[in-house]
């Protein structure tokens, strides 16, 4: 019978973290919405931000999606003139994705959600920070 209290919802490490995600992402919509891109689209241009001219499988890479995922994302933000996808000569199969001005621009404009957010959440960034530190050594675990 006590193995049966492991199967409630507050016993559960998967519900909060499930909860907060779903719940942090949404505080993202409105900032998101003023500029014209998803979270999804967002977490993409962040990569681009860090570092133009990804395969389209790197991006996957660092974004744990898989490319049946992540394509429609890149055509919908080429749609939008945020960047272009180009094939590499030495192997057409490899896709390339490079920013265009506007998606260089769009970058400016983003700049303050993080602050953003973190006002709205209405924590110390130190706590945010342990946070993060704490959800990174768990995902280190799961990938070995």
């Amino acid at each position: 019978m006590e193995n049966l209290k492991q199967l409630q919802l507050e016993n559960q490490i998967c519900f909060p973290l499930y909860v907060i995600a779903k719940e942090i992402t949404g505080l993202y919509r409105p900032f998101l919405d003023e500029i014209g891109i998803t979270y999804p689209q967002y977490l993409v241009m962040m990569v681009l931000w860090e570092n133009d001219g990804l395969t389209v499988s790197h991006i996957g890479d660092k974004l744990f999606l898989d490319s049946g995922t992540l394509t429609p994302l890149l055509k919908r933000l080429e749609a939008k003139e945020f960047l272009i996808r180009k094939r590499k000569k030495e192997d057409e199969r490899v896709v390339e994705i490079f920013l265009t001005d506007n998606g260089r621009q769009l970058q400016q404009k983003a700049c303050e959600i993080p602050e953003k957010i973190q006002q709205k959440i209405g924590i110390e960034t130190k706590d945010l920070l342990d946070l993060k530190e704490t959800i990174q050594k768990i995902l280190i675990k799961i990938e070995k």
